[in-house]
Order: structure tokens, then C-alpha cells, then sequence
């Protein structure tokens, strides 16, 4: 039986419907009963447990053949990520108690890097878990080709995306969420011992010009890519809601000066950009 956390966003999602199709025993681990009728009714077993909560999310490992991690996104923390801090605190004691065969735990390409940024919670959480006395893959996808969902809209309605990937015509690694689901689904099933690092992008790199010019192409209209000038960034940021936006911003300086990347050779996805943005198109965003 596999125990997949995070089963309602995409990864998680994939993860769980390719181990599913291989006639796998799943256990989704859900914050409340609804989130999970979906699942149950696909003959997932079902955990209830908050991310914060260590007994619960024991039980809902315990037994377990393969555990997915995938920590909450948190895009606002507060300096220093005590909120993150307590997700690891209580995701290792979950661990260490239930001692699952294997775990995979979705990670995030620039784990390594030294300079603080908003996925330095992602090297925080390798170096709390890789504490444990127990088989574990960090898996470290390249930025999230989904990541363009926010860009349909305006390249529908307006023909521009505003973009904080700059300049527009560098490419960087990308990556479907499908392709993650489908390595992690993988890895799950394979047997190793102690710890170790898989990175995965896309077939290709992909620049801000590219979204556009796809987006352009699917929609049949006109659609260019602009840039959104760094110094407006914290102003924006902050009238959107956010307390703490440098972490963000950081994280964006560190795609676009080239720190923020991959630390080994990593594996290559199967999906192209024109197929997860038609994917967008067709569910409206």
C-alpha cells in the first residue's frame, strides 16, 4: 500500500491515478472527509491527517509500502519559515514512528543553493528528513510548466503575459506535472537504500517568448510576452496581500541570474509545453 500526501493537487494527483492504473492499493492522506470522496470512490483508502498534526499523519503511514511527501506550499512565510519548520518537525516524527518501506518527497530543483530564497524551505526539508534512518528520494523538478495557468487569461483577453522570467528570450527547465507524477509513481515502486537526489525537467527549455508564442498559436491570436520591471516587483507583491514578498523575489532573481538550478545531470520528461498549455485551454485555465 502506498500513502500519498498532497493526492488533491496535481502531483500528488498523478502520482496516486498512475499507481492506481497499476493496480496499486492507495491510501490518500486528506485534511477533511470531503477532500477525499473522490478518492474513495476511485478504491482509495482513506487517512484523515493535517500536515501539522504528527499522530495523525503516523497513522496514516504506518503499514505503508511507499509514502509520498509533498509539503504544502507555503508562498508567504514569515522570516526565518517557522511555519514550514513545523511541517518537518512534525512530518519526522510521523516518519521515524511509522517507518515506512520507502519514501519519496517531492522537492524542488536549487535545493543546494546558498543564497536564502522562498525554496530554501525545500533545503530545509531535505536536511531535516535525510535524518532519518530510513530509504529516501528527494525529487527535484524543474519550475512548473503549469506554472502558466496564471498567463491564459491576459494572453486570451489581452494578448500580453507579464512576466517576472526575464530577460524574455532565456530559457530555463521546465516541467509537466504529469511527468513529475509519472517519476514519482517510479520511484515509489523501486527498492535502494539510504538517500538520494533525482532531478527532472522537461524535453526542452522553455523561455517567457516561448509561453507566449504557444499561447499565441493555441488561441489563434496574437500573444507577446512583458516584462514586469524588478523594481516594481515589491509594491506588486505587497498590494496582492503579501507580508514578506523578498523570499519570492529572491527565488525569481535566482531563476533569472542562473544560481537557482540543477545540481546533477537530471532525468528528461516526456511532455511538451504544447500540451499542458492546450490542457490549460481546454479547462479554462
Amino acid at each position: 500500500m502506498f500513502a500519498i500526501t498532497g493526492i488533491t493537487g496535481q502531483v500528488g494527483g498523478s502520482v496516486a491515478r498512475t499507481l492506481l492504473a497499476a493496480g496499486k492499493s492507495v491510501r490518500a492522506v486528506v485534511r477533511d472527509q470531503k477532500k477525499g470522496e473522490a478518492w474513495a470512490q476511485q478504491g482509495c483508502e482513506i487517512a484523515l491527517a493535517d500536515m501539522n498534526d504528527a499522530g495523525a499523519l503516523r497513522k496514516a503511514f504506518t503499514g505503508a509500502e511507499g509514502v509520498l511527501i509533498v509539503p504544502p506550499p507555503i508562498f508567504d512565510p514569515t522570516p526565518g519559515f517557522p511555519e514550514f519548520r513545523a511541517i518537518l518537525a512534525a512530518l519526522q516524527s510521523a516518519l521515524t514512528q511509522a517507518r515506512p518501506e520507502r519514501i519519496v518527497s517531492l522537492s524542488t530543483v536549487g535545493a543546494q543553493a546558498a543564497h536564502e530564497n522562498l525554496l530554501s524551505q525545500h533545503t530545509l526539508h531535505e536536511k531535516v528528513l535525510s535524518e532519518l534512518s530510513l530509504p529516501i528520494t528527494f525529487l527535484r523538478p524543474a519550475w512548473f510548466m503549469e506554472n502558466a495557468a496564471w498567463d491564459l487569461a491576459p494572453a486570451r483577453d489581452a494578448g500580453v503575459i507579464q512576466s517576472f522570467l526575464q530577460p524574455l528570450e532565456r530559457r530555463i527547465p521546465m516541467v509537466a506535472t504529469a511527468d513529475i507524477g509519472r517519476v514519482a509513481a517510479r520511484l515509489l515502486q523501486e527498492r535502494w537504500a539510504g538517500r538520494r537526489i533525482v532531478e527532472l525537467e522537461g524535453p526542452s527549455a522553455i523561455s517567457p517568448n516561448d509561453i507566449a508564442a504557444t499561447f499565441g498559436r493555441l488561441l489563434g491570436r496574437s500573444v507577446s510576452a512583458q516584462i514586469v520591471p524588478r523594481d516594481k516587483w515589491e509594491a506588486l507583491f505587497r498590494a496582492q496581500g503579501m507580508r514578506n514578498p523578498l523570499p519570492r523575489m529572491r527565488m525569481l532573481d535566482g531563476f533569472n541570474e542562473g544560481w537557482l538550478s540543477f545540481e546533477h545531470q537530471p532525468l528528461q520528461g516526456e511532455i511538451e509545453l504544447d500540451t499542458v498549455l492546450r490542457g490549460l485551454i481546454e479547462r479554462g485555465g
